[in-house]
């Protein structure tokens, strides 16, 4: 496959539309949880997208959670666009703005840890995320018996 060849940016209020079709296509999968389109426009200042050409062909979100944790959500890539390292780029984008604003620990809930464990993430139990965390997922058709893998890494704050 092709390389990625666009850029991240912040998201902006003209993406909501493609924000919220991509991560339709995979919550309509059971892949990822559903959200509203009041809901992107509440976080859109979480969201990075990947863009070519004008077009949206991937997206992710940082979200702060608590003091020092912020959490990757909402990574999708355009089937057509996977493969080429766009969503490596979107992590890798969040994961800098994690260290911009000085958080130190970064988790995710995942059906990819694979993918996530390639940057630096560990395996933990999610009995050990803080409870505040679970605030989106009482709206998850999936709730109480999530069946993703938590990951988390931790020490972004020291050049990591």
């Amino acid at each position: 496959m092709s390389s990625a060849t666009g850029r991240i940016r912040p998201a902006r209020m003209g993406d909501v539309r493609a924000i919220h079709s991509l991560l339709t296509t995979f919550a309509d999968r059971g892949l990822m949880l559903p959200r509203s389109i009041s809901s992107l426009y509440d976080h859109l200042r979480d969201f990075v997208v990947y863009e070519e050409e004008n077009a949206v062909f991937g997206i992710c979100a940082l979200h702060i959670c608590w003091d020092n944790l912020a959490e990757i959500r909402s990574l999708a890539v355009a089937e057509e666009r996977q493969g080429c390292g766009i969503g490596a780029l979107l992590v890798e984008s969040c994961l800098d703005e994690a260290r911009s604003l000085e958080i130190d620990t970064v988790f995710v809930l995942t059906y990819q840890a694979a993918f996530f464990r390639k940057f630096g993430f560990k395996d933990c139990d999610k009995q050990d995320l803080p409870h505040k965390i679970w605030s989106d997922c009482i709206h998850c058709p999936k709730f109480p018996d999530c069946d993703e893998d938590a990951l988390i890494r931790t020490g972004l704050g020291m050049g990591s």
